[in-house]
């Protein structure tokens, strides 16, 4: 038995180092300062010869190089002919909710019920996921976890990808509620003997109206005696008093339509539309209303044939164009792996007619205003945290970004993966056998 024990012992040794995730970097003692390199603001500007100090987590200073003698602190990368990013925000994600879809134990992206406003994401997430740590190595360093299901899904909040618990990896908690509007059309229920295909759906007005009586009764719960307590309820108070954003979920022309007059209807505020297939063809009315566009999957096909074959290419563009504030979401098939591909939606938007440092601001400032978080990131500014990173090229274009350093509130963090230590070890073995 202790010979067993004695064997078992490398064996878990191995096994931890395989399948645990990179050890979250300390927290930031000495100043960095980064000299050289291209800076993107993420506010449209640039900075070609940028000297950026780093210290305490946060961003003390970003200036001109050429044009200061400001004396260099701590820790001194050379990053000439390289560019600094702020790190890139993937909002509307279910990272570190789901880590094998078709594992039930590893998957709380969803709860049981329809109207769950009081149900928390953030206390479900895995901050030691492998998909997540393969974020990092594109420069996607936050994310807005979001739950999935029911007509009110619950709250999300904001985290950054470098954490031992959720407790560590929040930076704003519980920021928006996110809210599934009904679908004006159906696909017909061949297993219950309904016919094939896409049909209006009969149901559609009422499931409006039993949204709209949530709403009405947890205002009338709230202004009450509340003798009784009612969760759903009393999640609803800061949504009305205008301190927690509103997610509401839609894609067809006439559920936007119907949704501007829902939210004139009950007063609401802080409204962000999510996915909106169809945005463009009301841009007008969405920048009158205030809100702003979470546009969904850029790599995808037109959801109807006498549709442009780029529509799904060019939408963020078009709504840009409007004056609407837009940011890219990456929910769908596939949706957490492909949410490392955010940098590469931005780079198709400028492919089909966006300016490069506008689109750079549809996965950095434009999302940190549509999440309620620009006053901590989302640009590279004196005061914000120092969460960016350094490529060799170009961040936006697969072909050039390779991360060689990445910062989170100031810490120097892994850019090591499950991914990137099996690239490694099967370079070796195939090194191995043309010697």
């Amino acid at each position: 038995m202790k010979n067993i024990k004695i064997l078992l012992l490398p064996v878990l040794l191995f096994a931890g180092t395989l399948f645990a995730q990179q050890t979250p970097a300390a927290k930031q003692t000495t100043p960095v300062t980064i000299v050289g390199a291209t800076a993107h603001i993420g506010n449209g500007e640039m900075i070609k010869n940028s000297l950026i100090i780093l210290e305490d987590g946060k961003i003390r200073t970003i200036t001109d190089a050429s044009s200061t003698k400001m004396p260099y602190r701590g820790t001194v990368i050379e990053a000439k002919g390289k560019h600094v990013y702020p790190g890139f925000i993937a909002p509307n994600s279910t990272l570190g909710l789901v880590e094998i879809d078709a594992v039930r134990q590893s998957d709380d992206e969803d709860e049981l019920g329809e109207m769950l406003p009081h149900v928390r994401s953030v206390v479900a997430y895995n901050a030691e996921s492998h998909v997540v740590e393969s974020m990092r190595p594109n420069g996607v360093l936050i994310g807005q976890i979001t739950p999935r299901g029911g007509r009110i899904s619950g709250t999300s909040s904001i985290v950054q990808f470098d954490a031992w618990n959720w407790e560590d990896a929040v930076l704003k908690e519980n920021d928006g509620l996110h809210i599934n509007w009904p679908n004006t059309v159906r696909r017909g229920r061949w297993w219950e003997g309904e016919e094939r295909g896409i049909k209006p759906n009969d149901k559609y007005e009422g499931h409006v109206r039993d949204l709209s009586d949530f709403f009405k009764n947890a205002k009338a719960y709230l202004a009450g005696p509340r003798e009784k307590t009612n969760l759903p309820f009393e999640a609803m108070k800061e949504v009305f008093e205008g301190n927690k954003r509103l997610y509401f979920h839609a894609d067809a022309e006439k559920e936007i339509i119907d949704l501007l007059a829902f939210i004139k209807e009950h007063s609401l505020k802080n409204v962000v539309l999510v996915g909106g297939y169809d945005a463009y063809k009301i841009a007008d009315q969405l920048k009158a209303n205030n809100i702003a566009v979470l546009v969904g999957r850029v790599h995808d096909t037109p959801n109807l044939e006498d549709q442009d074959y780029d529509l799904p290419y060019k939408m963020a563009h078009l709504l840009n164009e409007k004056g609407v504030l837009v940011g890219l979401e990456t929910s769908g098939d596939m949706e957490r792996m492909n949410s490392r591909n955010l940098p590469f939606y931005a780079g198709t938007v400028i492919a089909f007619g966006a300016d490069k440092e506008e689109a750079l601001k549809m996965i950095t400032s434009n999302t940190a205003k549509i999440l309620g978080v620009d006053d901590q990131m989302g640009t590279l500014e004196v005061g914000k945290d120092a969460t960016l990173f350094i490529s060799e090229g170009d961040a936006l274009d697969m072909r050039t970004n390779k991360v060689t350093k990445a910062f989170i509130q100031g810490r120097d963090i892994s850019l090591e993966s499950h991914q990137t230590n099996l690239a490694k070890r099967y370079s070796e073995k195939y090194d191995t056998q043309t010697e």
